[in-house]
């Protein structure tokens, strides 16, 4: 794969200076607002056709699930073939399953399993978009502008997470819920204009010849070889298992320790999606940031003290203040990781290598079940407290073993 040279002259660290990566964020904002749109319609759907709590459990697993499965096949695709033509094949094909979903909903009930099936088959196509876009970002700028066009994409993603579900409260008091689906289908339009803009020259070439060398071994011998790289993909499972989780939880700790309803919980996530988009913003601006494992580890002891000081909290003065300073340490620390690895995989692997670290999601249902169950076992209070120490205790010793990740 030919390295990719984008405006050459360019030497800003400032990723929006470049113009491709401007088409693409701006598409891509408009289809995420829709994608979250579509989150708050399909979970109302699925109550509105079964009245199930379980038919609900089980349509997110079949959302979340190929997410965890698929990403590692995802990440193969994205180094052997051209990343933006991949893209606009899985938006297509997510547009036309999203119009599909509109239609089974005014259906009715009676093709619910139909509905599952699509819901199934348009969350593989999502899984397999992640690691290629994400992989698809770096060449889109030039490269002391990587960090900085990262940080975007994750300030996007955190901004369209306020307004989609905001636009699809106000949408659903006044029309039918398949309509949300079908406006989403067609917010896909965004991405898929954005894609269609970038001209060839803006994205790498694929030697055909090569592509039968591009295996998954290749990406694990080269994350064998790099203890940093291990070290980050370790690190990251952490507050996977102890931090983020935290979404899920927070229901239940707004009733049990703060005598909030869904309108106090839904405003705690709000402030704390608020802290996250000051963090997105402050890394976006292409400043270089020097001692990037320090940010990452000190990024995570914030993130478990901030929890530690939620469960603390009397009054939603004090709950607020620190599920600001959750969303703002847990998005530095997310935003850092993926700035870092990006930085030391060389882009012929980056999509495999990328494909294993977004693995590290799959790890928040898992602590999700494992903090219900102290909640369940020895009160809210012990749950929210093991989120913290959880936090701070294990990447003291992750530390302990792997110094290294501090001198990154």
């Amino acid at each position: 794969m030919a390295n990719v040279v984008i405006q050459s002259q360019q030497t800003s660290r400032f990723a929006l200076h470049s113009r491709v990566f401007q088409i693409f964020m701006s598409g891509s904002l408009v289809t995420r607002v829709g994608d979250w749109m579509d989150l708050v319609a399909l979970n109302w759907a699925v109550l509105q056709l079964t009245n199930s709590p379980l038919m609900l459990g089980v349509v997110n697993a079949c959302r979340l699930l190929p997410t965890f499965l698929l990403s590692v096949p995802a990440g193969l695709l994205a180094d052997r073939y051209d990343r933006r033509k991949l893209l606009i094949y899985i938006q297509l094909a997510m547009m036309f399953l999203t119009f599909c979903l509109g239609y089974l909903v005014d259906s009715g009930p009676a093709l619910f399993w139909v509905f599952i099936l699509i819901v199934t088959l348009r969350s593989m196509l999502a899984a397999t978009d992640s690691p290629i876009r994400n992989a698809l970002l770096p060449n889109l700028v030039p490269a002391n502008a990587m960090s900085s066009a990262i940080a975007i994409n994750t300030l996007i993603i955190n901004l369209s997470r306020i307004i989609g579900p905001a636009i699809a409260g106000m949408l659903l008091a006044v029309t039918d819920i398949a309509n949300l689906f079908y406006i989403n289908a067609w917010g896909t339009l965004g991405v898929l204009i954005s894609l269609l803009m970038i001209r060839s020259h803006a994205v790498p070439k694929f030697n055909k010849k090569n592509r039968e060398k591009t295996t998954f071994k290749e990406a694990s011998d080269y994350v064998k070889s790099q203890p940093a790289i291990q070290s980050l993909l370790i690190l990251a499972i952490v507050p996977m298992v102890f931090g983020f989780p935290y979404t899920t939880m927070m229901p239940l700790f707004a009733r049990d320790l703060l005598n909030l309803g869904p309108e106090g919980f839904g405003l705690l996530l709000s402030i704390s999606s608020i802290g996250a988009l000051v963090g997105a913003t402050w890394l976006s601006l292409g400043k270089e940031i020097k001692g990037a494992g320090k940010w990452l580890i000190c990024s995570i002891m914030g993130f478990g003290l901030s929890l530690l000081l939620f469960i603390a909290a009397q009054n939603f003065l004090q709950a607020g203040i620190a599920m600001f300073l959750v969303g703002l340490t847990s998005q530095t620390y997310r935003t850092m990781s993926r700035i870092t690895l990006q930085v030391h995989v060389p882009d012929q692997l980056r999509g495999r290598v990328l494909s294993i670290a977004l693995m590290d999601r799959g790890f928040i249902p898992l602590g999700a079940i494992l903090l219900g169950a102290i909640a369940t076992w020895a009160g809210t209070t012990w749950a929210g407290i093991v989120m913290g120490v959880g936090c701070i205790a294990i990447t003291s010793i992750v530390l302990t073993i792997r110094r290294q990740i501090w001198n990154l």
